[in-house]
């Protein structure tokens, strides 16, 4: 899960996407340790606390779980939980303001079909 941080976002957020999107791509599967919030502070040399405000979130949206003792683990149906998540944010940011222009400019939602199965052969 090696990546470098950007100026974009928040760290915390950043460390959350990652850990979200090795889930997502199957780098991380259910049952697998995540690396630590000592790890992640290490790695990126940030504050543990910081790393942990990630991690936390994650526990808190019922992706990630904790063993005491052992460490943080991905949850059994953290990738549905992510993927049903993602699937309402590109509604709401990407599928409604589009629909929302294309209704402006006149294009029916048939022309709209044709227009994103042109772009997608």
């Amino acid at each position: 899960m090696k990546h470098s941080l950007t100026n974009e976002k928040p760290i915390y957020q950043q460390i959350r996407e990652r850990i979200e999107d090795s889930i997502l791509d199957g780098v991380l599967n259910a049952e697998d340790q995540i690396p630590s919030k000592n790890e992640f502070a290490k790695e990126f040399q940030i504050n543990p606390a910081t790393a942990g405000k990630g991690v936390n979130e994650l526990v808190d949206k019922g992706i990630i779980y904790k063993r005491r003792g052992i460490g943080m683990f991905v949850s059994p149906n953290a990738r549905d939980i992510l993927v049903e998540e993602r699937k309402q944010q590109f509604t709401s940011q990407f599928i409604e303001p589009l629909k929302a222009e294309a209704r402006r400019l006149g294009i029916s939602e048939e022309e709209l079909r044709k227009c994103y199965k042109g772009a997608s052969e």
